[in-house]
């Protein structure tokens, strides 16, 4: 894991036709923690994360904590005072000894502000250590403005995990409704990634209890995802209900469709990723954070 493009996002660039713009945003990625993105990590109540888990399986899970859970002791580490349940499907791989790739994601909903985080991490006395080999922000395109009401405290009793080969139809309609998801995809060396995708709600179309599909607008032209899944098409979603704190977490594989009629008949989608569910853990009530319902003239 380099500050280079792998050949799967390189060559995901020049079939969009973006090398030029990928050549200007590849300055933005550093190997080590700028100040600015320190202070910008100290503030945030939730974290995103994706790796593999001891199957091979790609999930998106999130980690909460209150403002300062995270920390940048220094330019090349990542604290995080947060452990993942027992029922988050990364807990195994997270809290086991020795060092497990990640990738990262820190969004400020209420600035439309994220940046992402990319590396190692391993437990160390009582929290997460995240060795860094990435670190860019994103643009603020597609995050939908909203605010932490507040930290729920923790649920003597939850109800229980509910895993399934494909949606149910409660499932389908919080994710047709969802403007917000969180993607967790990686290379072929192992490295891993994980980004934000936003639109109206309705942007996540559920065509099958078992199939999603979504637009891929125009960004930064980096395509770390989309570069991913072109040498790798195993990848995991994470929808939250933001009010209840529910955590939909999906695993399967995705594909990239570059045809120009389909994208068509959605606003700015440039291309459509499919993504073929192969497994879905419920967890209702998982995620300590609420969040305040947006207004529309602040979305996106």
């Amino acid at each position: 894991m380099t500050t280079d493009y792998h050949p799967g996002e390189r060559g995901v660039q020049r079939r969009a036709g973006a090398l030029a713009r990928a050549d200007h945003a590849q300055r933005a990625i550093r190997d080590r923690i700028p100040e600015v993105a320190a202070g910008f990590l100290a503030g945030r109540t939730t974290l995103v994360v994706g790796a593999r888990d001891a199957a091979g399986r790609v999930w998106a899970s999130q980690l909460t904590g209150p403002a300062g859970f995270v920390t940048a002791p220094d330019e090349r580490t990542v604290a995080v005072r947060a452990a993942p349940d027992p029922d988050d499907p990364l807990a195994e791989v997270l809290t086991a000894a020795g060092e497990t790739p990640v990738g990262a994601v820190a969004v400020e909903p209420a600035t439309r502000r994220r940046m992402r985080v990319n590396g190692w991490v391993r437990p160390a006395e009582g929290e997460l250590r995240l060795r860094v080999a990435q670190v860019y922000a994103n643009c603020p395109r597609h995050i939908t403005r909203r605010v932490v009401t507040h930290l729920a405290p923790a649920a003597r009793r939850r109800p229980p995990v509910r895993v399934t080969p494909a949606l149910t139809p409660a499932q389908q309609a919080l994710v047709a409704a969802a403007d917000t998801c969180f993607v967790a995809s990686g290379d072929l060396d192992g490295s891993m990634d994980a980004s934000h995708r936003g639109g109206p709600p309705g942007f996540l179309r559920v065509t099958a209890p078992d199939l999603i599909s979504w637009p891929d607008y125009r960004g930064n032209a980096m395509y770390m995802t989309l570069g991913n899944l072109a040498r790798d098409p195993r990848a995991g979603l994470l929808v939250v209900d933001w009010a209840d704190g529910t955590l939909l977490h999906l695993t399967g594989r995705a594909r990239v469709d570059w045809s120009p009629a389909r994208a068509a008949a959605l606003d700015g989608a440039e291309r459509m990723v499919d993504f073929q569910i192969e497994r879905v853990l419920a967890r209702p009530a998982a995620s300590a954070l609420r969040w305040a319902t947006p207004d529309p003239a602040d979305a996106h």
